[in-house]
Parts: structure tokens; sequence; C-alpha cells
């Protein structure tokens, strides 16, 4: 969103405030596509969104601007800003700095579902910054980037063998270890599922 087609949105049929109209703003983690939260922008918030890069709305109960973590340090890096199709709610992707929600969590929606390979990616992640025995992912990274690009290799053969000779069951479960093996690779080689993402989304547009 550019910051001239802040007047172009719904605004006249929002809630009125000291600071005009209010429209609901949904936050969504641009990385594993979480829903983080719900706050409210007016046209000022938005603008503040857009010029500084972090998340702004109108907090109702201070009467005035207040950007997410401005007291806790986790803020919410803007990625994106989107109306819907009446322009009178925002979706904003955001990379979050720490938890949003006050209660120490990733979401203020407990059980806010998170995409299946976004977590998986996560996981693998954190398996690389910790590094807990026992692990089979801890394993594959300690023999580092060229086992786990063998492995890649083998599991896109079985998975090529399954597409073309076995059931769905074993086609599905092939291609689960190949996504897995690809997404250590990728891992070991400083990459992850939102680098790919971005080359995916560019080939898409």
């Amino acid at each position: 969103m550019k910051a001239e087609d802040i007047e172009k949105l719904a605004w006249s049929r929002s809630p009125d405030t000291r600071e005009g109209g209010l429209l609901p703003a949904i936050v969504q983690d641009a990385g594993n596509q979480r829903v983080l939260m719900l706050g409210y922008m007016s046209r000022e918030a938005l603008r503040a969104t857009l010029d500084a890069g972090w998340v702004t709305f109108y907090s109702r109960s201070k009467a005035r601007l207040w950007t997410k973590g401005e007291s806790s340090g986790h803020r919410l890096a803007v990625v994106s800003v989107a109306a819907d199709c009446d322009g009178d709610t925002l979706l904003l992707q955001a990379r979050p700095l720490g938890p949003t929600c006050h209660l120490g969590r990733d979401s203020c929606f407990a059980d806010a579902p998170i995409a299946a390979l976004a977590a998986l990616d996560a996981v693998i992640a954190q398996r690389e910054r910790d590094r807990p025995e026992g692990s089979y992912t801890t394993r594959l990274l300690a023999q580092g980037a060229i086992r786990a690009a063998q492995k890649v290799g083998e599991e896109g053969v079985e998975t090529a063998l399954a597409g073309a000779a076995q059931d769905d069951d074993a086609l599905l479960g092939e291609a689960a270890d190949l996504v897995y093996h690809l997404l250590v690779l990728l891992r070991l080689r400083g990459l992850g599922l939102s680098e790919l993402s971005e080359v995916l989304r560019a080939r898409s547009a």
C-alpha cells in the first residue's frame, strides 16, 4: 500500500474518534502466516506504519497512537499492508521481534494455526541453534551440506519412483521426506523457507 491510497479506504464507515475513523488491522507473521493480533488503525496510525516501517495502532484505551512494542521492544517490522475488497479492513504482513502477545506467546490467539512447512522450517532452525543430542536433524546438520545434498538426491529418486509405481500414501511420505531434507540443506547454506518463498512469489508474479 502507498501513502496516496490511504484516503481511498472506507474511513467514513468506521467508528469515529478524535483521529477520525478506525479500521480493524489484522497482523500476520510474514514468515509462517500465523495470525498474530488484531488492532485498530486511524489514518495517522496507518501513515506512521508506512513511514516508519513499524506497526502502529490507534489505542482506544490510551486515545493516542501506539507503536506495538514501544515499551517491551517486541516490535512488528512491516513487510506489506493491504486492504480487503471493501476497503474497511487491513491485513498486515510483519516480522515479529519477539513475542507479540503480552502473555509472552507468539500470537495473541493461542491456537492460531501455523503453516506446516513454516513450522517445520522453524523446528530445523531451532535444531541448528540448540543442537539437541539424539536428534536426527542435529546429526544431519553436523554432517554438513554435502551429506544433506546427497540425502536430497536420494529422497528425490525415491519420490520419483513412488510417483511412478506406488500408491498415494507412499508418494506423500516420500515427498515429505524430500521436503524435510531440502529444508535442512537450505538451512546449512544459510537459507530458509522465507527466501525460497520469495523466489516462488517472484516467479508467480
